[in-house]
């Protein structure tokens, strides 16, 4: 994502904005609470409030450049919405974030909807999990 993709959802490419998209797109981890970000910035060296962070996150998540999360891990992260259906499996130890896609727990999920009655028109599927243990 880029300065065309703010002009595309309608919203100025100014630095504070494009830092913060540059950040999200940056490695690992994808999904990022605003003070994982915040921290991310601030030890890049760029001078940006926490407030700043908050501001355009709710903006970004307004216009559909990024979507929130609300995990088990008590707080809210972002990932960059690159418009590709995903599921999540959460680390209940570690609090890591891992993505998966299945086709076959899609269908199962569709197949699931029409049995009732409905057509599926979105979904969020959160897997918890621990490490397993030896023995």
């Amino acid at each position: 994502m880029e300065r065309q993709d703010l002009k595309n959802a309608g919203l100025k490419a100014t630095t504070p904005r494009l830092r913060i998209l540059e950040a999200l797109g940056e490695g690992a981890p994808r999904h990022l609470s605003a003070e994982d970000l915040y921290r991310r910035l601030v030890d890049a060296g760029e001078e940006v409030g926490l407030a700043t962070v908050y501001r355009v996150l709710a903006q970004f998540e307004q216009a559909g450049l990024v979507i929130r999360h609300h995990f088990a891990t008590g707080h809210s992260v972002f990932e960059l919405n690159h418009g590709k259906h995903h599921d999540h499996m959460v680390c209940l130890e570690t609090g890591r974030v891992m993505e998966f896609a299945n086709e076959e727990i899609e269908r199962l999920q569709r197949e699931m909807a029409r049995r009732e009655g409905y057509d599926l028109v979105d979904h969020s599927l959160v897997l918890y999990v621990r490490p397993l243990r030896e023995g």
